[in-house]
């Protein structure tokens, strides 16, 4: 799951639906009628965003194409808007990642769960400027995996980390409380 940036494009991919709606929010209509046709077009869209959620949860070869029929009109409609119309070219280019949730629907339409993730080092990094090496950015990546991934099961971090000093085997190492949590889920 990713935006549409090339250095993402390994293996199998899914692209966000939120990115990719964003080209068109970015987008102003110039005069009512391109104004209305961008309404009506984000409208259609976010239609089937929500649609597609709910095909998450029965999905059915009939709905699966009618979703596809649909996503398919809504691209290929001429606006009087070319800025518009480019727009909409993009996202059909991207069709196949942007409807893979037909094929899986196990899998989410945004990727905002992964960026939540990385919010607090990337704003961390910009305040600070970085590290000033190698071995510092690798620490500063492991500490930060360790802290969210204690936030998500709720572990105190600084109690964690006494812990791993201390080796006295009060809380299990991550990994065997993330299998604890995938067992019981």
């Amino acid at each position: 799951m990713s935006t549409d940036a090339g250095q993402f494009n390994v293996l199998l991919r899914a692209l966000c639906w939120i990115h990719a709606e964003r080209m068109l929010a970015k987008l102003v209509g110039f005069n009512a009628t391109q104004r209305n046709e961008l309404r009506l077009i984000r409208t259609a869209v976010w239609k089937l965003y929500r649609d597609l959620k709910v095909y998450q949860t029965k999905p059915t070869p009939r709905v699966k194409s009618e979703l596809t029929r649909r996503f398919d009109k809504i691209c290929e409609t001429q606006n009087s808007f070319a800025t518009l119309n480019s727009a909409l070219k993009r996202m059909h280019k991207n069709k196949a990642e942007l409807l893979f949730a037909l094929e899986r629907p196990d899998l989410p339409l945004h990727n905002n769960l992964s960026e939540g993730d990385i919010r607090e080092y990337v704003k961390r990094r910009k305040i600070s400027g970085g590290t000033r090496s190698e071995n510092g950015r690798m620490g500063w990546d492991t500490f930060a995996s360790i802290k969210k991934a204690c936030r998500k099961l709720k572990v105190s971090f600084c109690k964690y980390l006494n812990n791993r000093i201390r080796k006295n085997g009060a809380i299990s190492p991550l990994p065997h409380l993330i299998e604890q949590r995938a067992l019981s889920a």
